[in-house]
């Protein structure tokens, strides 16, 4: 005869996972987190592993995934790409000057731009993550582009027969507006970046705010020390 199921077990309704997710093979639970205002987020990563040993209980562990794992993967590779990068545009700007010294005074603006840049992340109370990274990355090249406008006038104006002083004045006030309009354009351009407010926005504040505050510093203060790293 058939037994029905009740006669046997004890029925009872409760809420419960729609599914089991695994991750490696092993059942897993997905934790999302992010930063606090001004952690970056390979500080708050390095922070992750004292917890996990307090609060997981035995048997437990942890793994990355998704932009958490790209980044644990990559480390904090950063500074060896930005050097890598300034040592790139400095051996172009040897290879075109044909001389080891006026490369010198065109990326002499670049502590000036990244300074810019941390005291515009720091005014904003934003991470220095991944995206400010790029950001000073980007940063290279347009704040050297300035420098260079103003040293190819002053090499010019040197060779016409002018004096060191008198060429690097000149140059000054003649690539003064070129300059200023150029990082003007590129300050304006990443103006939504900063300002966004949508999904994703504290990512794109801290590659606008980061570019638009070494522009800043790097156009505004170009124009006074470039001649003087030029003389």
């Amino acid at each position: 005869d058939m037994v029905p199921l009740y006669g046997v077990t004890d029925i009872s309704y409760r809420a419960g996972a729609n599914a089991v997710s695994h991750f490696n093979g092993f059942p897993s639970v997905q934790i999302t987190g992010a930063p606090a205002a001004g952690i970056s987020s390979g500080a708050a990563m390095d922070e992750v592993p004292n917890i996990a040993s307090e609060v997981l209980p035995q048997g437990y562990g942890f793994d990355w995934s998704g932009a958490s794992y790209q980044e644990s993967k990559a480390g904090n590779q950063a500074p060896m790409v930005l050097a890598f990068g300034i040592v790139v545009v400095f051996l172009v700007l040897a290879a075109q000057y044909e001389k080891w010294s006026l490369p010198v005074a065109v990326l002499g603006v670049l502590p000036i731009a990244i300074l810019g840049a941390l005291v515009a992340v720091f005014m904003r109370d934003l991470a220095q993550d991944i995206y400010f990274q790029i950001g000073l990355l980007t940063l290279v090249g347009l704040s050297a582009k300035n420098a260079i406008l103003i040293v190819e006038f002053c090499v010019a104006a040197h060779r016409d027969g002018r004096f060191i002083l008198d060429s690097a004045l000149y140059a000054s006030r003649m690539r003064l507006r070129p300059i200023i309009m150029t990082a003007l354009a590129s300050i304006l351009g990443v103006v939504p970046l900063a300002i966004s407010t949508r999904a994703g926005a504290a990512d794109r504040h801290s590659v606008g705010t980061g570019f638009i505050g070494g522009m800043l510093a790097a156009t505004v203060l170009a124009i006074f020390f470039v001649p003087v790293f030029f003389v």
